[in-house]
């Protein structure tokens, strides 16, 4: 079993973002896709394209609806930037129009993310969570609340 928690990456009057977490890793999953592609040449421009539209939701529009391409199954919150066509993929969890939960992504060179182990990876993580964020706010442990997830600070999630 793994445990998680939520981590708060940045919040302005617009939106929250938030990250996860794997007990015993130094960097969260937003960090570590950002490092994966920061330095590589061929990349670096859909890195910028994600990180800006990341910004700008952040500071101007919130995280709607349209700015997502969905992901998962029916009934869970996984969704991916950017909706654009470009193979590189963010998989998020999009609590609401002001907050989103970003994990970890990469190229997507096949047709469906389910046929690429480390995009399935991903994915499945954001659906487990996506679940027990779910009870989590049925049972009134955590609440999201306009721009921030209250409870978050002292709770883990055991995948």
């Amino acid at each position: 079993m793994t445990t998680i928690r939520i981590e708060e990456v940045k919040k302005t009057d617009v939106a929250g973002l938030f990250t996860i977490c794997f007990d015993g890793d130094d960097a969260n999953e937003f960090q570590k896709f950002i490092e994966k592609f920061k330095e590589d040449a061929t990349r670096k421009d859909e890195l910028s394209v994600i990180l800006t539209a990341i910004n700008r939701m952040l500071n101007a529009s919130g995280f709607l609806e349209r700015y997502f391409r969905p992901e998962g199954k029916m009934g869970d919150r996984v969704v991916a930037l950017p909706i654009e066509r470009t193979k590189m993929r963010l998989y998020c969890l999009r609590m609401s129009d002001s907050v989103l939960i970003v994990g970890n992504g990469g190229i997507k060179n096949t047709k469906t993310y389910e046929e690429d182990d480390s995009l399935n990876g991903y994915v499945i993580t954001l659906q487990k969570l996506d679940k027990l964020l779910e009870q989590a706010i049925k049972n009134g442990k955590v609440t999201i609340e306009e721009t921030t997830i209250t409870g978050i600070d002292k709770t883990e999630f055991d995948l």
